[in-house]
Formats: structure tokens, C-alpha cells, sequence
């Protein structure tokens, strides 16, 4: 009865108000889940590439789909190379410019290819190959093994140092480094005629796709939010001993 005759006697406590930083966080993580359900759409109306009078719908969905996750993609490469100092909310913090930036030059590009030149992108045809369509995405996986590569050789190398030293994050560039690598020789193949190439592209978009955000939250956003509850837990104690409420512990 004491202790609750405390309670009501001390002041009331209020819990600080969200920062920029965890706004930052609040837009990523809607960000993800935007994402998480769009991926869900692409995958389940896989049959209206095969239809003629949606093809439109189908690559509008694969266009914000594909962008979406390369969204995701960017930022946490832009969260690597901050270093072993940049904590999750900080690094979205400065990052969300960046990605903003490179998924509207994406989304410019493709509109144009897809809407204007009339490419079909995201429409695998084994009776006409388009060597335009092919070679565009062979520059496409190219620039993301390459970046991949360079993250991968840097943990490799003596400037290993300048990138957070987490074994979760090498697993997943080296992950995202086989990806992408498998997807490049299957876009060249599929350039050349082979129709092997057409088979691989498929299976790598399919794994991509499938196991992308899964991999994502294991190496990222999982130990994030086990800090942001830790964080939580603590300004929840802050606020209660300021208020009194452990004064009778100390009697």
C-alpha cells in the first residue's frame, strides 16, 4: 500500500518524444513492410506475365516491386560504408537522401525503357530474344556485382577496418555477392541466344525475390530492434526513477 500511495502522490512522468532519427526509422520500416507486401503481390499473380492484356500491370508491379528492394538494397550498402561507428539510426538517417536519389534515376530509367522504347524488361520471351533488354540488365547486375565485389574485398584486405565489424554483414555480401555474380552470367548467356541463361535469370530472380527480406531482417533489422527495446527499457527507467518511483527501495 505504501508503494502505491507513492505512485499516486509522485509526479507524472512523460517518455521523451520521438527524434528525427527514430522517424527516420518509423519511414524505413514502412518502407519494408511496403515493400514486404508488394513482393507478396509480385509472387502471387506470377500468371500475368503470361497473359497479353496485363502485361502492363505486370510490369508496373515488377517495376515498383524490383525498386522497392533495390531500395533496400542501397541503404544498407550506404549503412556499410558509414563504418563500424554508425549505429542503425543514424545510418538511415543519412542514408535515406542517397537511396531516394538512386531509386529515382532507377525508376526514370526503367519507365522510359519499359513505356517509351517499348522493352520488355520483366518479360521473359524464349522465342524472340531481345539483345537490348538483355544487355541492359547485364549493365544492371554488373554495377551491383561490382559493388558487391569491392565491399567483399575490402573485408578481405587491410581497409577492413572502415566497415562494421559484424560476421553477420560479410555473410550477407558475400551472399548478395553470389547472387548477383550467378544473375550476371545468366543475363550474358541469355544475351548470346542460350536458353540456359533464360532458365538461370529465372531461378536467380526467384531466389532473389524469396529470400531477399528474410536475409535482410536476419543481418540487419534483428539486432536493431533488440537495441531499440534495450533502448526503450532504459529511457522507461530513467523516466521512473526521476519520478520517484524507486525512492523506496533505497530507504
Amino acid at each position: 500500500m505504501r508503494v502505491l500511495g507513492e505512485i499516486t502522490e509522485s509526479p507524472p512522468f512523460v517518455i521523451s518524444p520521438l527524434s528525427p532519427s527514430t522517424t527516420a526509422t518509423g519511414g524505413f520500416i514502412g518502407c519494408l513492410w511496403l515493400v514486404s507486401l508488394l513482393n507478396l503481390a509480385w509472387c502471387c499473380l506470377q500468371a500475368s506475365e503470361c497473359s497479353p492484356g496485363r502485361k502492363v500491370v505486370w510490369n508496373l508491379l515488377t517495376l515498383l516491386t524490383t525498386s522497392g528492394m533495390l531500395f533496400l538494397e542501397v541503404s544498407l550498402v550506404a549503412f556499410l560504408f558509414q563504418g563500424n561507428y554508425a549505429n542503425g539510426r543514424e545510418a538511415l538517417t543519412r542514408t535515406f537522401l542517397i537511396s531516394g536519389l538512386v531509386i529515382g534515376l532507377h525508376l526514370l530509367l526503367n519507365a522510359i525503357y519499359l513505356f517509351g522504347f517499348g522493352v520488355g524488361l520483366f518479360i521473359d520471351n524464349s522465342e524472340h530474344i531481345q539483345k537490348l533488354k538483355w544487355g541492359l540488365w547485364v549493365i544492371h547486375k554488373l554495377l551491383l556485382a561490382s559493388i558487391y565485389g569491392m565491399i567483399f574485398f575490402m573485408y578481405n584486405s587491410k581497409h577492413r577496418e572502415r566497415l562494421p565489424a559484424r560476421p553477420a554483414f560479410y555473410k550477407y555480401i558475400t551472399c548478395m555477392l553470389a547472387l548477383n555474380g550467378l544473375s550476371l552470367f545468366a543475363c550474358a548467356l541469355a544475351a548470346n541466344g542460350a536458353h540456359f541463361g533464360l532458365w538461370l535469370f529465372g531461378i536467380t530472380s526467384v531466389c532473389y525475390h524469396a529470400f531477399y527480406l528474410p536475409l535482410l531482417y536476419v543481418t540487419f533489422l534483428a539486432d536493431f530492434f533488440q537495441e531499440e527495446d534495450l533502448n526503450l527499457e532504459n529511457v522507461y527507467y530513467s523516466e521512473m526513477k526521476d519520478a520517484g518511483f524507486f525512492d523506496a527501495d533505497w530507504e
